[in-house]
C-alpha cells in the first residue's frame, strides 16, 4: 500500500508558476500508474502562465475560485468543479478569489517536463 501525506512532499515552482507537490508519479517511486498527481496552489490575483502539455490533463478544484483559459474559451471555476484540458491545448488559470486557489493536476500519461511547452 502506498500512501502519500500532501505535508511530506517537497513543494517547488512549476513552469507555469504555480506552486506544485507532486503526490504519485511513476518515475518517483515504483509506482504502476500510467497518470501523475499533483496538488497545486495558485494566490489570489495570480495567473498561471500560459502553456500545453502532449497530454491531457484535468483539474480538480478544492478551495477558492478562478477562472479557467482552455484556447478561446473561458469558464468561471468553483470547488467541487473538474475541467478536462485536451492536449496540445493552450491552457491558464488565474485566480479571482481572496483566498488561495488550490487544484488537484492528474496528467494522463504521467507529466515530463519536455512535454511541456511554456508559451
Amino acid at each position: 500500500m502506498v500512501v502519500k501525506d500532501l505535508k511530506d512532499c517537497e513543494e517547488f515552482m512549476a513552469g507555469d508558476n504555480t506552486r506544485l507537490r507532486e503526490l504519485l508519479h511513476p518515475g518517483k517511486a515504483d509506482l504502476d500508474l500510467r497518470y501523475s498527481l499533483a496538488h497545486a496552489v495558485l494566490e489570489p490575483g495570480l495567473t498561471s502562465y500560459a502553456h500545453k502539455l502532449k497530454t491531457s490533463e484535468v483539474y480538480y478544484i478544492l478551495e477558492g475560485e478562478g477562472e479557467m483559459h482552455i484556447d478561446d474559451e473561458t469558464r468561471k471555476v468553483t470547488p467541487g468543479q473538474a475541467v478536462y484540458i485536451p492536449p496540445e491545448s493552450k491552457q491558464y488559470i488565474k485566480n479571482t478569489g481572496a483566498i488561495d486557489l488550490k487544484f488537484i493536476c492528474i496528467v494522463d500519461p504521467a507529466w515530463h517536463i519536455e512535454d511541456e511547452e511554456v508559451l
